[in-house]
């Protein structure tokens, strides 16, 4: 996720720029799958996943909110 939002700061373009963000999404969003995999096979305590869930979903928000902007340009 931090690799593609770091690369996005160096786009090209807009469209770039917007590409880049939507694939940070799209891996935030698998993230998320992979932190419930990992809850629900016990690897993850209910407060760690509550935690790391916390935080994923609100960037989930963020790049979410950035990709519909820079998709309306």
């Amino acid at each position: 996720i931090g690799a593609n939002i770091a690369e996005a700061h160096r786009g090209q373009s807009t469209a770039d720029f917007a590409t880049k963000m939507c694939v940070a999404l799209k891996e935030a969003s698998e993230t998320a799958y992979w932190l419930k995999l990992l809850y629900r096979t016990d690897y993850l305590t209910q407060s760690q996943f509550q935690s790391l869930d916390a935080d994923l979903q609100e960037l989930l928000r963020l790049l979410t909110s950035i990709c519909k902007t820079t998709n309306n340009l």
